[in-house]
């Protein structure tokens, strides 16, 4: 994942190691982030993307989106290589802690490492073809202008890794996500990467953006892969029942 500001963390025999850069297709965040025709419409910024082909796949279907991620400052054949690499340690992990998950989404962990394959695959060629949709950069500090997005997603980082990452690098990050989204930005999932549920860290957040002028609420999805995991924290600057009726029309999506 790059070079990231941490904690100090207790060594665990739960502890997946370093940052995974996993390979999350563009079904995946559908499922996980509850995107529809809407959130479509407006440009859009995976953070920290990884090695997730949903920026290749949106961009294919004529939506407006870029990665960014620490580990993109990196020549594309270092980083196509790691992706690849990374597969069979996202699926060592998997397999060895399978009793944590619901395998409903995939059909099966055969179809699970299948679909990840896929998506590896994909986003190495976009990668190698269209290098200008990813961009270097790193949470808590963007180098986006105010409102450079209409949706911000944020997928397995925050939360993820919070035996890791502090709760004040959190709240800088969603600052940060919100400062740069003009909708909202979606954080998934809620829960740590061996399925512990850290409460009081949401509770905290959600109060202290709050007091800062920020909405923050907790919303359920239609996914849960990791048990327990079948929410998503929304943070925006305005109301979170607002929404902006004149974001110009793009491409709409195939399901």
């Amino acid at each position: 994942m790059g070079e990231w500001q941490v904690a100090e963390r207790p060594k665990r025999t739960d502890d997946i190691g370093e940052y995974l850069l996993s390979a999350r297709s563009f079904e995946e965040y559908v499922a996980m982030f509850c995107l529809d025709d809407e959130d479509f419409r407006g440009a859009i910024l995976d953070c920290p993307g990884g090695g997730a082909s949903f920026t290749a796949a949106a961009c294919s279907q004529g939506i407006e989106a870029i990665a960014i991620d620490p580990v993109y400052v990196r020549p594309t054949e270092e980083i196509a290589s790691q992706v690849l690499a990374e597969l069979e340690r996202g699926e060592s992990w998997t397999r060895a802690t399978a009793g944590r998950y619901r395998w409903d989404f995939y059909g099966s962990p055969e179809g699970h490492a299948r679909l990840r394959r896929a998506s590896a695959e994909a986003f190495v060629r976009d990668l190698a073809e269209h290098r200008e949709r990813y961009r270097a950069g790193s949470l808590p500090c963007l180098p986006f202008a105010d409102n450079a997005f209409d949706l911000v997603l944020c997928s397995h980082f925050l939360f993820t890794y919070s035996d890791r990452l502090s709760a004040q690098f959190h709240h800088a990050a969603l600052v940060e996500l919100a400062r740069v989204s003009r909708t909202e930005a979606r954080v998934f999932p809620l829960v740590h990467h061996a399925g512990r549920h850290d409460e009081p860290l949401i509770e905290r957040l959600i109060d202290e953006l709050t007091e800062e002028g920020l909405s923050a609420e907790v919303r359920s999805v239609n996914y849960e892969f990791q048990q327990g995991a079948s929410a998503m924290l929304v943070v925006a600057k305005g109301s979170l029942n607002d929404r902006p009726n004149d974001i110009p029309a793009r491409g709409r999506a195939r399901r």
